[in-house]
């Protein structure tokens, strides 16, 4: 049974309410940045909507038919593919980039089958609106406790972020969201736009109980080519900081399993270097070179330690650094496992003692 006139939800939207959220924009607008769980079904693709685009500009009357012809026949592939064994009663949430043609199209023929499918009031452009007055409004917060774990490279920050989340401690991985360790040697593949990584920085936010501590990594400004908002670079700068340590030879093993990717692929690794002649000199570099080339791993995270990473560390308190001098600091024996859970059980049961 064909259900009524088209329904429009305004945001903030409570996501529970949907069976499914359905991005009908293009695979590069979606790529670029989407509503949280968000699945793609495009009705025009990204040359469909060049043309139309271009038509458009000629001739609004030609651009609009050959998009309701491109429309059309989306549709009806998504209805024979992805959605052909979709059960009665499926009820999604759909939107484009304003709320308008391509949502309303997509949303009329569903809800003329039977679905109750709904529209974004606003589209795309009203979320990405809401997130970025979110952010501000939640990195706003007076009652905010951020703790910053800070310490040089290969204390194993990343891992008692992961130990404190474990143990049940609210925890930002902003390098996580970023898919990036934050160095030279840090990528982990394709980055999220800058667009994106804000959609999931306020989505991780909004699950969090702002009155109890969010600890997060003592990060600069930018991880690989993400900026960190304003507002929280501004609360980091007034955040608690933890330093966390571990004996160099420990800080090696760890690196060397983290960054196992590279003893297997080490041309790759001596070409990152070729980026630090400058900052370290050619004789540096060679020296390196010739360690990866001769499988000296171990001599050469030391030496990389000591000779850059360990120089490049802006401690927190310094003249140079956004966050304050350390108020306690955590000396940890080992990189194992066990290590970085009892120091999680010992900040928490700290913030726990601090509450009360």
């Amino acid at each position: 049974m064909s259900l009524g006139h088209l329904e429009s939800v305004p945001i903030p939207v409570d996501f529970s309410e949907f069976d499914e959220v359905i991005d009908v924009r293009t695979p590069l607008e979606f790529e670029e940045d989407h509503l949280p769980g968000a699945r793609n079904l495009p009705v025009l693709n990204n040359e469909q909507r060049v043309e139309v685009g271009t038509l458009y500009k000629e001739s609004p009357f030609k651009g609009r038919k050959l998009g309701a012809h491109y429309v059309s026949e989306s549709i009806a592939g998504h209805l024979a593919g992805s959605l052909s064994e979709t059960k009665p009663g499926w009820n999604p949430l759909i939107y484009c980039w304003r709320g308008g043609q391509r949502s309303t199209a997509f949303a009329t023929v569903l809800r003329s089958i039977g679905w109750r499918a709904r529209t974004l009031e606003g589209g795309y452009k009203a979320y990405r609106r809401f997130v970025i007055e979110g952010l501000v409004h939640k990195l706003s917060e007076p009652e905010l406790q951020f703790r910053i774990i800070s310490g040089l490279t290969g204390v194993g920050k990343t891992r008692l972020l992961e130990a404190l989340r474990r143990e049940g401690t609210q925890v930002i991985d902003l390098e996580a969201m970023a898919n990036h360790r934050g160095s030279l040697l840090g990528s982990l593949g394709k980055q999220p736009s800058q667009r994106h990584f804000e959609t999931l920085l306020h989505t991780a936010l909004s699950k969090l109980d702002p009155s109890r501590p969010i600890f997060a990594e003592a990060e600069s400004n930018r991880i690989g080519s993400i900026y960190l908002p304003p507002a929280l670079w501004k609360q980091f700068a007034a955040s608690h900081v933890i330093e966390l340590t571990l004996p160099i030879p420990e800080r090696v093993q760890l690196l060397l399993e983290e960054y196992r990717h590279f003893l297997q692929e080490p041309e790759s690794l001596s070409s990152l270097l070729d980026l630090l002649r400058k900052l370290r000199g050619h004789a540096q570099i060679s020296d390196w070179q010739t360690q990866i080339a001769n499988g000296d791993w171990s001599d050469f995270v030391a030496s990389l330690l000591e000779k850059h990473y360990d120089l490049c560390y802006r401690r927190p308190g310094s003249p140079d650094s956004n966050y304050q001098a350390p108020a306690e600091q955590l000396a940890l024996p080992d990189y194992s496992m066990e290590s970085y859970h009892e120091a999680a059980r010992q900040l928490r049961a700290s913030e726990a003692a601090f509450s009360s």
